[in-house]
This record gives C-alpha cells, sequence and structure tokens, in this order.
C-alpha cells in the first residue's frame, strides 16, 4: 500500500491540503488493551473545514469508571439507554477508518497508537477481523499522530502536550474537550498547521515517508522516555515504541 500513497511531485499539492479523516475515541479508561470504547467519531477535512462527521455512542457493556465519566460526562444511564451494540458498533467504525485508507486519505489522530490499537483490541475481543487483515495485511496507513510530529518538530517546548495546550500553541480552538468529534477535528487542524509551520520536516514530505518518520521518531521518543524512567525512577520501566499500532 505505502508505494501507492507516495503523492508529493512537482507540482503536487502538499498532504495537508488534501483531504483528512479526523479520528477520535472516548473510553472507559487509559489501557488500550482492557478499554472499551464509549464514543466515537470520524470527521472528514478538506482543507481544514469539516465536511462529514459520523458518530457512535456504544454501550461497552461493562460500568463506565467515575474518572473516566468525569473526563467525557458520559453515563452508564446514557449508554445503556442509547448507546449501540459495541459489537456492531466497532464493526462500523472499523470498516469506515478502514475504506478511507483504502483510497489512501490519510486518518488523523493524537496519540494514533492508543485510539487504533484500543479499536483492535475490541475487534478482537468481539470476534472481528483485526484492522490490518481488513487492508489485506498491509500497513495501517497513512497515518498522521499530531502529538507525535508536534513532539519531534519543536521538541524543547517546556509544559503540557495534551490537546488542549498544543491547540492553544498553534492557535487552534478546541470548541468541546473531550468530545469525539471535536477532539478529531482539532488533531486534524493541528496536523494541518503542523504541515503549514514546518514545510521542510513535515508538510512537503509524501504521506509513505511522513508515515515512515512518524515510526522514526515516535521509536526514539519511547527510547529516550525508557532510558529517563530506567535512570531514577523505575530502573525495570519498558516504554512500547511501536508506532501506529500496539
Amino acid at each position: 500500500m505505502m508505494g501507492e500513497l507516495d503523492g508529493g511531485g512537482p507540482g503536487a499539492a502538499p498532504w495537508w491540503q488534501g483531504p483528512l479523516v479526523g479520528f477520535d475515541l472516548e473510553t472507559t479508561g487509559t489501557d488500550p488493551a482492557q478499554s472499551r470504547i464509549v464514543t466515537a467519531a470520524l470527521v472528514e477535512v478538506l482543507d481544514g473545514v469539516p465536511v462529514r462527521t459520523t458518530r457512535w455512542l456504544l454501550d461497552p457493556g461493562v460500568p463506565i469508571p467515575e474518572p473516566a465519566r468525569a473526563i467525557h460526562g458520559i453515563s452508564d444511564e446514557q449508554v445503556r439507554s442509547a448507546g449501540r451494540p459495541a459489537a456492531e458498533a466497532v464493526e462500523e467504525i472499523a470498516a469506515a477508518l478502514c475504506e478511507r485508507l483504502g483510497r489512501g486519505t490519510p486518518v488523523v489522530a493524537f496519540n494514533a497508537p492508543f485510539d487504533l490499537s484500543l479499536l483492535d483490541a475490541e475487534l478482537r475481543r468481539h470476534g472481528r477481523a483485526p484492522l490490518a487483515d481488513r487492508l489485506a495485511g498491509e500497513l495501517v496507513a497513512p497515518v498522521l499522530d499530531a502529538l507525535v510530529i508536534d513532539r519531534a518538530v519543536d521538541r524543547y517546548r517546556k509544559g503540557s502536550r495534551g490537546l488542549q495546550r498544543v491547540c492553544e500553541v498553534y492557535g487552534i480552538e478546541l470548541a468541546d474537550a473531550h468530545e469525539a468529534a471535536s477532539d478529531a477535528l482539532a488533531a486534524v487542524r493541528v496536523a494541518v498547521a503542523l504541515g503549514r509551520r514546518y514545510p521542510t520536516e513535515v508538510g512537503e514530505l509524501t504521506l509513505a515517508a511522513l508515515h515512515e518518520q512518524q515510526v522514526h521518531w515516535y521509536r526514539e521518543w519511547a527510547q529516550g522516555l525508557q532510558s529517563w524512567l530506567r535512570s531514577g525512577k523505575d530502573p525495570q520501566a519498558v516504554v512500547d515504541a511501536r508506532w501506529p499500532m500496539r
């Protein structure tokens, strides 16, 4: 697949001016292997403007812990009364995501290994085909991870790297933090801002080259964090260096 996604070339418009699809989940927790999806959104964007938004509300089949409810504001009562059965919804989410990937549209996330790995875990939990199998065994690509790119091109900036703070840095409005569609759109707009601000490192790369660059950037960041943890807080620390999925 990646060979078909090179794009670019003399006179070609940069990727950030083309179609992009933002992807975000709100969940029951922070462990992608064990947490369940509560809401999901795909936001299709052209030149920074949303043209289509698809949302899902799922009944995760387990109680939503209070810390998660405090973040996204969705209660057990809401998902039980209006949520879709998880098995049906995760199938729809995966099919929609892979349809975009299959036609070469970049999927944009903020911390892609969490959202994509959690969706894959849900698919396996419900006996559904994982993402890679739906893409004929190819890589799950092209993926653009606004967090990974921001961390790489402005690595010495102090302060939080959360989505709200990163939006402030790039002048992006985040109207409703922790609402899946709002977060998905914000991730796309951050990615577009990064493409514009850093043309050599980001904006002028082909999708294939930028995807591979993010693999390298994420591995480099994970190895650095692991070394730092092992030097002090946790001598046995292991930081998973795989991107965009675990």
